[in-house]
Parts: structure tokens; sequence; C-alpha cells
């Protein structure tokens, strides 16, 4: 369950960062980014809201009035000491940054990371990934006389959804790297040909 907050606080502050949000909005993204397996209550989201209040890592920046029920809503914004929070959490590149609860949320907001950090949690993920399978993998040869139809390919549905992300997590690593070498191989000086810098900044033309 604390996992799960914790998941949920970054997911706010990612949220926040890109502007101030009320209650309504932030459970409606939060639910698009958490996928249809972990929709997300008000009941989860809202001590999560009051906890991050406290610790001064978001504060109420307003509050707005719904036009049909006339209810007030509030709308929440980073403060600087959650600016700061966010940006420690996605330079992080330990297990936790690629562990289930939290990789699709990083993932979400990786624009706001240096390629580095990306690399490294792409890398960590396929890692734990394919220990996974290896062990399902070990444990299918094994016991495919002991379980009936089904439940064998159900065994085999959830080696085959991890083979697919980590084919995925490759090529993402692939185009990180290959960015990277674009980047490298790029002339720094765009000179035309026959055209000569002088140390005074003027242009010469070379001669032939």
């Amino acid at each position: 369950m604390a996992r799960r907050a914790e998941t949920i606080e970054l997911a706010v502050l990612g949220l926040l960062h890109e502007g101030p949000m009320h209650g309504y909005e932030l459970r409606k993204r939060l639910n698009l980014m958490l996928g249809w397996g972990r929709v997300l209550s008000y009941g989860s989201l809202y001590p999560t809201l009051k906890k991050m209040l406290r610790g001064n890592l978001i504060e109420e920046a307003a509050t707005t009035v719904t036009p049909v029920t006339r209810r007030p809503r509030i709308v929440y914004q980073l403060t600087e000491a959650g600016q700061r929070e966010f940006e420690r959490l996605m330079t992080e590149v330990g297990p936790t940054a690629w562990e289930d609860d939290n990789f699709d949320i990083r993932f979400a907001f990786f624009s706001r990371t240096d390629m580095e950090i990306r690399l490294r949690v792409l890398e960590g993920r396929r890692t734990r990934l394919q220990e996974r399978l290896d062990r399902v993998q070990s444990q299918l040869s094994m016991t495919q006389k002991e379980v009936d139809r089904y439940a064998m390919e159900l065994q085999r549905h959830g080696v085959e959804s991890v083979e697919r992300e980590v084919r995925w997590l490759s090529d993402l690593i692939n185009a990180e790297r290959s960015g990277e070498q674009s980047r490298v191989d790029t002339p720094a000086s765009t000179s035309e040909p026959g055209v000569d810098t002088t140390s005074n900044g003027h242009q010469a033309t070379s001669q032939k």
C-alpha cells in the first residue's frame, strides 16, 4: 500500500509540474497514466494530496465552482519544495525506478530527464524483465505435464507479454543510443567548404 501511495505521489508531482490542476482533473489524468487495470479512486487520491499538502510539496492555488453542481473544486499547484522533490525522484536510477509500480510513471515523464538517466532506467527494466522471463520459462518447462490446457495457455500468454515488452525496451534503448551517436557525429562547425574563419571572427576565402 505504501509503494502505491509513493507511485501516486510521483504521478501527482509530475502532472502538477505541467501546471495547476483540480482533483477531478488529476484523477482523470492519473487513471489514463495508470491504465485500465489500476483505476484510482478518490479514496486513494485525496489522502495522498492531504499528505503532500502537509509535507509542503503542493499547495492550494485557488477554489473553483463547477457550473452544474455548484460544488467548489480546489486547484492544486507545486511548491518549490515539490519541484525539487520531483526533480530528485526523476534522477533516481535504482531498482524502484524500473519496478512495475513506478516504471510506467517514470516513463510518462521521460522528457524531463537526461538521456543517460533514461538509458539506465530502460536497461534496468529490461534486465529485470529478462530475469523474470528466464525464471518463468524454466518453471513453464517443468510444469507442462502438471497443469491443464487453460492454465498452460495463461502461462504462455504471460511469457509472450514479457517477451513483447523486452523487445519494446530493446528498441527504445537502441533509439536512445542512435540519437546519442547522431549528436556525437554531427560536426560542431557549420562553416561552408572553402571558407576559413580567422581568429578575429572575419571570414576569409581559401585560396586554391
